[in-house]
């Protein structure tokens, strides 16, 4: 790698010099975005291989171009192994990130006008889930869940069942980006069986929790399609998957459609229906970090990620922040700002900024604010634990994140907190990046 650096130094010097400063900068500080983790080595070397220069429109076997002698058999193992990380009868490795996978799926199955039940955005949905701002959202009809009870999280899953039938379901969405306990997937199920809807899962927040067995399988209920990121908790470069249950046929052939043939039918609507040739350097990577939460080390890591998040969100709540549920089951939370510290998300999450904790703001259940300055601010120990953190140095970052946004106004002690945080750091290489 160093070689490669020294090249880039030379030939542009203006890029290589933001390189290196985002590399100080994930250095000296600490990641607490949920939705964010630090890869391999060995993923960011399979990143920057040869296999950036390839076109491979198609399918292993069933390409458009020559020369696939190495990319479909790469492209074969990458299937492989995810449907061994999740147990399903294929997996789509093409989709160039999460909201590109979601976006496949609905077109796999449904019809202008359709409708899709899937999570509130302020109760932990996520964009491609039905908000209005997206384009998904002028096509399809996108109808909401709740949480019957925020302070515990439970899902109001008779309402759910009377809002699927009323409106005719054909997805019934489970998933989210910002809810921090497990959803019961045989609820799940068993309304999409009673109103005759495909059963679907984003689990991009926790495919590496449910990968390494930490939490529930979907695909364990009867799922039909699970969508992914491969990044976040999975641990790899960004980009998305698509597993499914049922027969795999010729991708290239048209199938019928319903249920049986759910593999073959998102197949087609990646390519050639959603998008052109895969990027196979990105599968390359893909392969690899599917290798790794192959690993008996992932599942002790996955079990670690929850540990950590816990302690954290039992510290935060010790130090009297309230959150969203009062607690977690996965890897994040959400603190409600405006009750815990008297300003909103975007102010904490500025204050984090200062003293080198990035975060994200959020939404909280029926927020009153706007999402660009929502009530909440969510925390997630991903990252963190990928650099070797464990409870003791993460209940230590509650505190400092406590101390530091109820002392924003104190410039002394915003740079005394500042000054720890780096320390901590520093003690905690991030992969890939030297000391």
């Amino acid at each position: 790698m160093a070689s490669k650096v020294f090249k880039l130094e030379k030939s542009d010097p203006k890029v290589y010099k933001l390189i290196k400063g985002e590399e100080t900068r994930q250095k000296n500080g600490m990641e607490l975005i949920a939705s964010e983790n630090y890869v391999s080595e060995a993923v960011l070397e399979a990143l920057g291989t040869v296999f950036t220069n390839k076109y491979s429109e198609g399918y292993p076997g069933k390409r458009y171009y020559g020369g696939q002698d190495f990319t479909d058999p790469l492209e074969s193992l990458a299937i492989e192994r995810a449907k061994k990380l999740f147990n399903c009868d294929h997996a789509n490795v093409q989709p160039l990130s999460g909201a590109p996978a979601n976006v496949a799926v609905y077109f796999s199955w449904l019809e202008p006008g359709d409708t899709v039940l899937g999570m509130d955005l302020t109760h932990g949905g996520h964009l491609t889930h039905g908000s209005p701002v997206t384009y998904m959202a002028k096509l399809f009809n996108f109808v909401r869940y709740k949480m019957k009870d925020v302070e515990t999280g439970e899902i109001d899953y008779e309402e759910l069942k009377k809002v699927a039938k009323k409106n005719k379901a054909k997805i019934i969405l489970a998933g989210f980006s910002a809810y921090p306990r497990e959803l019961d997937y045989a609820k799940f199920k068993e309304v999409a069986d009673e109103v005759g809807a495909v059963a679907m899962a984003d689990i991009a927040h926790i495919a590496g929790l449910i990968a390494a067995k930490i939490l529930k399988n979907p695909f364990d209920f009867g799922f039909h399609v699970v969508t992914t990121t491969t990044h976040k908790t999975l641990r790899g470069p960004r980009g998305g998957l698509i597993l499914s249950k049922g027969k795999v046929s010729n991708p290239l052939k048209s199938v019928e459609k319903n249920i049986e043939n759910l593999p073959t039918l998102i197949d087609r609507s990646v390519f050639p229906g959603f998008q052109g040739g895969p990027h196979m350097n990105n599968i390359a990577a893909k392969t690899v970090a599917f290798g790794e939460a192959l690993k008996p080390q992932f599942k002790v890591y996955a079990r670690q990620v929850v540990k950590n998040a816990k302690a954290m969100a039992g510290e935060l709540m010790k130090q009297g922040c309230k959150l969203v549920t009062n607690g977690t089951d996965n890897h994040l939370m959400v603190i409600d700002c405006v009750k815990s510290f008297g300003v909103n998300g975007r102010e904490v999450e500025k204050i984090l900024d200062l003293v080198g904790i990035t975060t994200s703001k959020s939404t909280i259940p029926d927020d009153i604010l706007p999402p660009y300055a929502p009530s909440g601010l969510r925390l997630g120990t991903p990252a963190m634990t990928t650099r070797g953190m464990k409870e003791k140095e993460i209940i230590q970052i509650a505190r400092w994140i406590v101390e530091a946004v109820n002392n924003r106004e104190n410039l002394r002690m915003i740079r005394r907190v500042k000054k720890s945080i780096l320390e901590m750091s520093l003690q905690f290489p991030v992969p890939g990046i030297s000391k």
